[in-house]
């Protein structure tokens, strides 16, 4: 009865959540904004209006996933998660997987909407494409993943088709919080094996797709930044932090948090496991300021996930944070320990270098990593 009355709380949290997004959007989509400056200039963004079968119905969905996991209790202030204790301010439980609910809550602010798609110089879906994907993932539609996103297609033929037509899908664009890999299923695999076929549909193959992750050889697949837990609320919060950082004292030389490498088979994290255990004698103040060489948080099982105290801790007080590749090259805590002032420290192009060109510009990697 607890968890379900915890349950009943969280549902209404949300929907509370949900109808301010569907409300602010019915008001940006009828009223041009009013900065109508020249900074809008080959800026502006008209929304398309989905159905909210297409996003905001997909959260109630939310625990509908046995294999995978329950991220109800992560809806919370527009995808932020809870905060971490009732004092906090600028910590909150956030969930990767929300970053399709996060960023059209904020674009949602943009300065440059404009309701008029004649003039927008780009259109954004807010389809919460990951999200849809977990019922083929997980979910009884696994064996027809081919026909993950056929109805977004289909509506956007349907409803004012001209808003498509005119550059063909070439000025649309949406955000997947997933790595491109679960979304590039070739379409004639038979039977389906892992992740579906969004991104190989042709119907799609003009539009711009935002992910965590990219493969290197599409060029409509553009990477963006995991989503930390940090989400300060004003810039005095993030200059306080700031400073915080600039004063933490960094006891250890390196760091590694996270999962894996505790199997039998040879792989890079269970060598760097390996060389922090063999490593981590105590060294002496005096010649190197370090009390240990390496420090270890185990993240395995996902205990960390929601929980950024366990890892931003110890990242606030090493120097070198080493991000070797999982599942997929690239990792959250690349950004977790950039928020830390801890340098990244990557093993292969894909972790980053070749990834975030937008954020992380290659002329700019000898300044953080």
């Amino acid at each position: 009865m607890a968890y379900l009355t915890h349950f009943i709380l969280l549902l209404l949290i949300n929907l509370a959540s949900s109808q301010q997004i569907s409300n602010t959007e019915s008001s940006s989509s009828t009223t041009t904004n009013p900065t109508t400056t020249e900074d809008c200039n080959n800026r502006w963004i008209y929304i398309r209006n989905l159905p909210s079968r297409f996003n905001l119905d997909l959260l109630t969905n939310c625990s509908e996933y046995p294999i995978f996991d329950d991220f109800c209790p992560y809806l919370a202030n527009h995808g932020l998660g809870q905060k971490t204790h009732t004092k906090s301010r600028s910590w909150y439980r956030t969930d990767p997987l929300l970053l399709e609910l996060i960023f059209h809550r904020r674009i949602l602010e943009y300065p440059c909407l404009t309701n008029d798609p004649n003039v927008a110089n780009a259109v954004f879906l807010p389809y919460y494409g990951a999200i849809d994907s977990l019922k083929y993932l997980y979910g009884p539609d696994v064996n027809s993943s081919f026909q993950h996103g056929m109805g977004l297609f289909d509506f956007l033929q349907s409803d004012e088709p001209g808003i498509w037509n005119r550059h063909m899908g070439h000025d649309h664009f949406l955000v997947m919080s997933r790595p491109a890999w679960d979304f590039c299923q070739p379409l004639d695999n038979d039977p389906p094996i892992w992740g579906t076929s969004f991104l190989e549909l042709p119907e799609f193959y003009n539009v711009t797709v935002l992910v965590p992750e990219g493969r290197a050889w599409p060029w409509q697949e553009h990477a963006v930044p995991y989503p930390t837990s940090f989400h300060p609320p004003n810039l005095a919060c993030f200059e306080a932090w700031i400073q915080r950082v600039r004063r933490s004292r960094r006891v250890s030389l390196m760091l590694f948090a996270g999962g894996g490498g505790i199997g039998a088979s040879p792989n890079i994290r269970r060598s760097i496991r390996t060389e922090c255990e063999n490593a981590n004698t105590s060294m002496t103040k005096d010649n190197t300021g370090y009390s240990q060489i390496c420090h270890i948080v185990d993240c395995s099982n996902g205990i960390c996930e929601h929980d950024p105290i366990r890892y931003m801790r110890p990242m606030l007080q090493a120097t070198f944070c080493l991000q070797p590749p999982g599942d997929t090259p690239t990792r959250r805590s690349t950004f977790d320990a950039i928020t830390a002032g801890c340098i990244p420290v990557f093993f292969e192009e894909m972790s980053a270098r070749s990834q975030y060109r937008w954020h992380l510009p290659e002329e700019k990697y000898p300044e953080f990593s």
